[in-house]
């Protein structure tokens, strides 16, 4: 008697740890010491550079964000404006714009 379902029933151990292994250190190769060279430390060095680069991104957007507004603030300044008033013009006029293009064919 021949057992055709067995395979079914044995448990499949994902792929080989041989490619784990070399994700991470692909990922610490620009690491310095042993860092990049022993999986143990390369593992705990990538995961807290991966949390560095995700809180990185936050940081970014926002002092993108304070870099543009000080900017649009000081070409609205050298017109005479200020920066909450321009704004809010520009809101206005948007809002202007967006019901002429509804009603207008």
């Amino acid at each position: 008697m021949v057992f055709l379902t067995l395979s079914c029933w044995i448990r499949n151990r994902g792929p080989d740890r041989y490619w784990k292994v070399q994700e991470v250190l692909s990922n610490a190769r620009h690491f310095r010491g042993r860092k990049n060279r022993c999986y143990s430390l390369a593992v705990r060095a990538v995961r807290r550079a991966f949390v560095y680069a995700t809180k990185a991104r936050k940081i970014k957007r926002r002092n993108m964000r304070t870099l543009w507004i000080s900017r649009i603030a000081a070409a609205s300044r050298e017109h005479g404006m200020k920066y909450p008033a321009l704004i809010h013009n520009l809101v206005k006029v948007s809002t202007v714009c967006l019901n002429l293009v509804t009603t207008l064919p």
